[in-house]
Order: C-alpha cells, then sequence, then structure tokens
C-alpha cells in the first residue's frame, strides 16, 4: 500500500500545467496575452527578433513635416495633387497627407485609374492627366529626371530619417514631401534589452537604406533590412529560418501576416490590426516593444520552472519508493507506514504548486 501511495505521480501531473498556467498569468498581467503553451514554450528558444519598423519601433502616426514643389507649383497645388491621389490609399503614410490637407483647408480632387503599388506608391489620372506618387525608386521607373536641388533635399530628409515621397508626371518632377514619424519612447529600452539576452536584433522596413540606417542607428539597431516589399517579409524570415536561427516576428500590419505566421513565433503589436493579431502566437496589448523582452524572459523562466518542478516531483519518487518497499527493512526493522507515504506525497505536490507561484 506504502508504495501504491508514494509511486502516484500527481506532483508530476502537476509539474508543467502549474507553470504555464502561472506563466500565461503572469504574462497577462504585463499586458502579454500568450495564445497557447506552445507559443510560450517557443519563445524561451527565439535568438533572432525581426522588428518590423512602422507601428512598432515607431507609433505608426506619421505626420508630413516637409514639402518642397518644384515646376512652378506652390505648395497648396503639391498638397492637392498628392492628397487626392492618397484618399483612396489604406497606408499611414497616405493618411498622414490627406490630414495634413485637411489641416490646410485643400479641397480633394477626383480621380480617375486609381491603383495602389505596394510597398512603393500610388498612381492614377486627374482631369485626364496621369501622376505619380510614392517612393523615389517607384518615379525614377518612369525615367523622369530630378533636378540637382532636389535630390540634395531628398538626401538630406533621408539623412534625417524622414520618408520621402515624390511627385510627378509622366515627364517632370512636380515635388517632394518629408513625412517622418516619431520612434517609440521605449524602442532604445527594448532592443538594449533584447541584446543583454543574448538575441540578434533585427529591424525590418520598405525606407530606403539612408532613412532606414538612421531610424535603427536611433535606436541602436545595427542590423538591417530595407527596402523589402511587403510580400517579401516572410520570405526574409525564411531566409533567417534557412540559416538554422530560430525566429520572432514582431508586426502591427496587414502587410506584416504573412511573415508573423512564417515566423517560429509571431508577435503582433496590439494597436494595429486585426489580421496581425490573428496570425501571431503572442499580443503585446499596450504596443510597448519592452514586451517583446518580457515575453521571452517569461517564457525562459516558465521552462526553469518546469525543469525545476519535474525534478522535485522526481526526487520524491526516487527517494520514497525503494523505503516503502523496505529496502531499509533488512538493516534498519524500518518501513514506511502508508500515512506518512500518503502526507509525502501530499507535500510533493504541494512544493510544485508553491515553487511555481
Amino acid at each position: 500500500v506504502a508504495v501504491l501511495v508514494v509511486a502516484c505521480p500527481c506532483a508530476l501531473g502537476l509539474a508543467t500545467p502549474i507553470a504555464v498556467i502561472t506563466g500565461t498569468g503572469k504574462g497577462a498581467e504585463n499586458g502579454i496575452i500568450i495564445r497557447n503553451a506552445g507559443s510560450l514554450e517557443t519563445a524561451g528558444k527565439i535568438n533572432t527578433v525581426v522588428l518590423d519598423k512602422t507601428g512598432t519601433i515607431t507609433k505608426g502616426e506619421p505626420a508630413v513635416t516637409d514639402i518642397i514643389p518644384a515646376d512652378k507649383l506652390d505648395e497648396k497645388d503639391l498638397l492637392q495633387i498628392g492628397a487626392s491621389l492618397d484618399q483612396n490609399s489604406t497606408h499611414p503614410i497616405a493618411k498622414a497627407v490627406v490630414e495634413k490637407a485637411k489641416n490646410k483647408n485643400v479641397k480633394l480632387k477626383t480621380v480617375s485609374k486609381f491603383s495602389t503599388i505596394l510597398g512603393k506608391g500610388v498612381k492614377g489620372k486627374i482631369e485626364n492627366k496621369e501622376y505619380i506618387f510614392g517612393s523615389k525608386n517607384f518615379v525614377g521607373d518612369y525615367k523622369v529626371e530630378f533636378s540637382t536641388p532636389l535630390l540634395h533635399a531628398i538626401d538630406k530628409f533621408e539623412e534625417d530619417g524622414k520618408t520621402v515621397l515624390v511627385l510627378s508626371d509622366t515627364k517632370k518632377i512636380l515635388g517632394v514631401m518629408a513625412v517622418a514619424d516619431i520612434v517609440k519612447r521605449t524602442a532604445k529600452i527594448a532592443v538594449d534589452e533584447l541584446k543583454s539576452l543574448g538575441v540578434e536584433v533585427w529591424m525590418i522596413t520598405g525606407d530606403n537604406e539612408k532613412t532606414a540606417r538612421a531610424i535603427a542607428g536611433s535606436v541602436g539597431i545595427e542590423n538591417v533590412l530595407a527596402s523589402v516589399l511587403p510580400e517579401q517579409k516572410s520570405q526574409k524570415v525564411k531566409e533567417f529560418q534557412e540559416r538554422g536561427l530560430v525566429v520572432a516576428m514582431v508586426g502591427d500590419g496587414i502587410n506584416d501576416a504573412p511573415a508573423l505566421t512564417q515566423a517560429d513565433i509571431g508577435i503582433a503589436i496590439g494597436t494595429g490590426t486585426d489580421i496581425a493579431i490573428e496570425s501571431a502566437g503572442i499580443t503585446l496589448a499596450s504596443g510597448d516593444p519592452v514586451g517583446v523582452y518580457k515575453a521571452i524572459l517569461l517564457s525562459r523562466k516558465t521552462l526553469k520552472n518546469i525543469k525545476q518542478n519535474l525534478f522535485w516531483a522526481y526526487a520524491y519518487n526516487v527517494a520514497l519508493i525503494p523505503v516503502a518497499a523496505g529496502v531499509l527493512y533488512p538493516a534498519f526493522g524500518l518501513l514506511l507506514n502508508p500515512i506518512l507515504a500518503g502526507a509525502a506525497m501530499a507535500f510533493s505536490s504541494l512544493s510544485v504548486v508553491l515553487n511555481s507561484l
């Protein structure tokens, strides 16, 4: 009877689930919503974190800071054409241009044959004239020439970490706008904390190399993937995995969903889109990037806790089953009373619960 009581594996059965329940509960207290136990476990093995720029490192609330017209246009004309083209786009930068036009009381015009080229810009016709509005490379594909003053202005904006939008018709450049997105106050802290865990940190963005480097440098990120189109993000994550790395992708937008799914663990910014949150194993409710560090740390501590629990559960069984079986009886005349065996096993389960708490 004593052997049967001591061998009861209740502590072993409690060791893992009680630690997982405690870990996910502690995560929820800190705004880290963990979808399942598998996500909690995987997070502890992460050695590479890929941070999407917009909405993760930056607030995702860009604003137009500079407008430089060319070809005899004034600022209002440039803003009117750009905002008219952008009014049908859902991109945060497009919304910033439209918001600027509203603030300046600029009346928007009707656009025909509108189309969005993901990660590049928009184009359409206003009063039967075709316009292109987007990145420098996108407009450059149409073989229009940039004046030297405009090129200098673009270089200066990019060095300052601003996103540059170029407006052109099919023949010439009409002007440029600069859009700035504010870096989150805790972004640098998050990067430093992740590095302290031995995690390699990358930033991924559709911005050009110069702008991307400026923003990454401000938060202490040396590794940058720039000029990455939305559909290429999941491929970049896959390339890391093919090198044997365990990758966490952090993002907040519709464009990030495939990459979040491709990564070993997707971490969604809770202030982002529903599809990004649905694609992720972990969601940071507050949108604070420090939550990425906390999630990895929480996972590692939970896994450590599970191992401790399993040790104590096994230790009781290994030590007391031989005693209950009478191994000490020939030499010392000692047998284990079933009542004491029951008390020992109760204490075994209690120690596992207390250790997790």
